[in-house]
């Protein structure tokens, strides 16, 4: 992981652009038609994204498609699931301490 990732996603409308992606490729035209923005907008944007690795575009016909990367969210995944434990840990402390205050 690193923190190019999380910058890219962390702009609301880049993450957006990363939510419509999920249903599947769209054009640049198609995304800044959806989230209302301008093509030049939508365009950098998906520079950003495409620049972290969370993207890839192709050409197809005159538009510029884009889709995910499926490999950086797998990679994104892993390192959520890292913290797993921690939260595994204090929510069982938590059942404990509430299992003590019903008692």
């Amino acid at each position: 992981m690193n923190a190019l990732t999380f910058a890219a996603l962390a702009e609301p409308n880049r993450l957006s652009i990363v939510e419509l992606l999920r249903d599947g490729p769209l054009a640049v035209s198609e995304i800044a038609q959806r989230l209302l923005l301008r093509q030049p907008q939508a365009s950098k944007h998906l520079q950003v994204l495409k620049d972290a690795g969370l993207v890839s575009v192709k050409p197809v016909a005159q538009q510029r498609v884009y889709e995910l990367e499926a490999g950086h969210f797998v990679d994104l995944n892993a390192w959520v699931e890292t913290y797993n434990p921690t939260w595994d840990n204090r929510l069982d402390a938590l059942e404990d301490y509430l299992a003590t205050l019903k008692k």
